[in-house]
């Protein structure tokens, strides 16, 4: 399956509490259940007023499926292409 990023414009995301991003955590499995396989959360990055969210998926219409179905916005999908890290220097 592709990987993706997506960006998610969320003005004061990195003034959310631990509370808030749980439940926001919480909500964003409870949509991926009901999604089934089609897409895997695999991490998350929190800055001041955006999360960068890597995400597996079948394609980004399930990305899209899963922003509608969970109340997230999706502003930004893009299918990631290569890794490139310091082992590949």
């Amino acid at each position: 399956m592709p990987k993706f990023i997506i960006e998610r414009d969320i003005p004061g995301a990195g003034q959310m509490t631990q509370a808030d991003l749980q439940a926001v955590s919480q909500r964003s499995c409870a949509v991926l259940r009901e999604l089934g396989p089609r897409a895997q959360w695999i991490e998350s990055y929190v800055t001041d007023d955006k999360l960068y969210c890597v995400y597996i998926a079948d394609d980004a219409e399930a990305i899209k499926e899963h922003a509608a179905q969970g109340g997230f916005p999706a502003n930004r999908i893009s299918e990631i292409r290569a890794i490139i890290d310091p082992a590949t220097a």
